[in-house]
């Protein structure tokens, strides 16, 4: 990763350009199967979630400038899933390709591995994702399936490709 680059814990001011990279990729790609972006204050009560959670919320920045985010989040909301979370990892489009999806997403697996998750689960956004899939394989995450023709978006099918990675030995010990 370009060592101009810094990871770090969200702060209420980054919300405002989370909102503005989050709102491009509901727009205008098939990462999120939303249609209409979140307001800045949904967004801003997503952040909350996942930190009254005890999860990771991050940013990358150059100089200050917000280039990505990624965050953790429960997985399921049922008491099973309680110690398997989702992550998710949003660049700005002219950031990818350079180390930040990496660097974000491995800081959000090492984080919630310390606050006692064991599971991480990708859901994938399109099986075209290759970026995606590419960053979670990367680091350590397998195919585990994929749920075909699941979304509609401008207009045409969507499948979520589902990847999962353990965070600690695969013991059955809790």
């Amino acid at each position: 990763m370009n060592p101009q680059i810094a990871v770090r814990p969200s702060a209420p001011a980054d919300m405002a350009r989370v909102q503005e990279i989050y709102a491009g990729h509901v727009l205008r790609g098939t990462a999120s199967f939303e249609e209409e972006p979140p307001d800045l204050g949904e967004m801003c009560r997503r952040r909350e979630a996942v930190l009254a959670a005890g999860l990771p919320y991050l940013v990358a920045h150059r100089d200050g400038a917000i280039l990505g985010f990624a965050y953790a989040a429960h997985y399921r909301l049922r008491s099973a899933y309680r110690h398997t979370a989702e992550d998710s990892v949003y660049l700005d489009p002219s950031a990818t390709g350079g180390g930040i999806g990496k660097a974000l997403l491995a800081k959000v697996l090492e984080l919630s591995a310390a606050v006692g998750y064991r599971e991480m689960i990708a859901v994938i956004g399109d099986s075209d994702n290759a970026a995606s899939i590419g960053l979670h394989r990367a680091l350590g995450f397998r195919h585990v399936g994929t749920f075909t023709r699941v979304g509609f978006k401008f207009g045409r099918w969507l499948d979520s490709v589902l990847m999962q990675r353990s965070l600690h030995d695969t013991d059955a010990t809790r």
